[in-house]
């Protein structure tokens, strides 16, 4: 399994999520090509309710920490629904999907 997909495995196995991506942004760097160096992670789960953003990376942080110890960059943008139905409006969000 590559790295993407056991990020996504992870998250979706740890957390009640209502939104989830995970983006590999490795050909945007000095990399060679089919890199998995850098990605960039949405996630929207009710979990993050009261949590501090530190708290909020922390958890996402220990449940990638095998990962983290092979990916030299890990952009996070954690929400609550609310959150980011404020930022990006009403439309329905996907669930997330791993296979």
């Amino acid at each position: 399994m590559n790295v993407q997909r056991r990020i996504e495995a992870k998250l979706d196995e740890s957390l009640q999520l209502l939104h989830l991506e995970v983006i590999n942004e490795s050909g945007n760097h000095n990399v060679p090509d089919g890199s998995e160096s850098h990605f960039k992670v949405v996630l929207v789960t009710e979990e993050f309710a009261d949590l501090p953003l530190i708290r909020r990376h922390r958890t996402v942080n220990r449940i990638l920490a095998d990962e983290l110890q092979v990916i030299h960059a890990l952009a996070l943008h954690t929400y609550t629904e609310s959150e980011w139905r404020s930022r990006h409006g009403d439309a329905p969000m996907s669930p997330p999907c791993v296979n």
